[in-house]
């Protein structure tokens, strides 16, 4: 009889997909993690049952109970697809400047969606803060109980990366990878497959692509936490330290410009058939830059986080991306 798989039975075991163009600019072997490919379209997947199986086990999240998270929205899509299946309620915060293909799929998911403005951390309504407050006030109203997913600072995040992603990129490409990039929303992808990777070669390489925007960069650099710029890339780069990265140290740390990033999701999809996001533009092209810096003939794998349908409102919007003065490809403005 076969076993009868049901959605979270399903997250992870994603593709290793190679990147031609990348890898022939750099003559390293450059490889995507294809997490677009997860049932929620994301590599947060992984995050949100990571989160609620550890609840469930620490009995914090009861049958029927709540989670409530703050979220650019990938997090949020995975929690809801996971808590349908589990038989759970979600309550999901977004900052208003989403992309509003996200908006719309948690909508038809059937979350509880709260947009709030897009404010810096520091402010008191921040959408992380606000979804704080929005699970504590539910805790006590609820029969059931609610939970606070905090992606951001619980290592049940980073530690799935561990004994998932980080587990199959080893086992993928057969011990062969010298290094490891990607960038940042909550730390658990980098710091997860950091913490798989050097268990089986502590000489494995951790990098990090930090957008343009964001404080991590200057932060790894000894230098504080100092954002330059913006970037159109949603779910990466923060202007706090998460929890997720605390203990993390790096073998390399570069700062990648939309102007660099986009061309490669365009590459990508005109000549190799895979559609990415900006987050993942943004690693490919830190990537390169890591394979640059330790010269060819490596082995470097970096994640595809989600899928260039999520963005199509900006990334693949001429208009958009002309006022904002980034490169866009002709063939979306015919």
């Amino acid at each position: 009889m076969a076993h009868k798989q049901q959605l979270p039975d399903v997250i992870g075991n994603t593709p290793l997909l190679y990147l031609r163009q990348a890898s022939e600019l750099t003559g390293c072997d450059i490889y995507g993690k294809a997490e677009f490919m997860n049932p929620g379209g994301s590599v947060k997947d992984r995050t949100a049952l990571g989160i609620i199986r550890a609840a469930e086990q620490a009995g914090e999240l009861q049958p029927g109970g709540v989670i409530v998270e703050g979220t650019a929205g990938n997090t949020g899509i995975g929690l809801t697809l996971v808590a349908n299946a589990l038989g759970y309620e979600c309550v999901i915060v977004m900052p208003q400047n989403a992309s509003e293909e996200k908006v719309r799929q948690l909508e038809m998911l059937g979350a509880e969606l709260l947009l709030v403005p897009a404010v810096p951390y520091s402010d008191a309504h921040h959408y992380i803060h606000t979804a704080e407050r929005i699970a504590a006030g539910r805790a006590r109203e609820e029969s059931h109980g609610a939970i606070w997913a905090r992606q951001f600072d619980n290592l049940a995040n980073r530690q799935i990366h561990c004994d998932t992603t980080g587990r199959e990129i080893w086992q993928q490409t057969g011990g062969k990878v010298d290094g490891f990039i990607c960038a940042v929303g909550t730390g658990g992808t980098l710091a997860g497959v950091a913490q798989a990777l050097r268990e089986q070669n502590p000489a494995v390489k951790i990098g990090l692509a930090d957008p343009m925007g964001s404080a991590l960069y200057s932060h790894f650099q000894g230098t504080g936490l100092q954002a330059e710029g913006e970037s159109i890339a949603e779910g990466i780069g923060v202007s706090f330290v998460p929890g997720n990265l605390e203990g993390l140290e790096l073998d390399y740390a570069c700062r990648i410009d939309d102007d660099d990033a986009l061309p490669m999701i365009y590459d990508l999809l005109k000549n190799e058939g895979i559609s990415v996001g900006g987050s993942a533009g943004i690693n490919i092209a830190g990537a390169v830059a890591m394979a640059r810096e330790l010269g060819p003939g490596h082995t470097i794998v970096t994640i595809l986080c989600d899928a260039g349908s999520r963005y199509q409102s900006k990334l693949f919007n001429p208009e958009y991306l002309w006022k904002r003065k980034l490169p866009y490809p002709h063939w979306i403005a015919n």
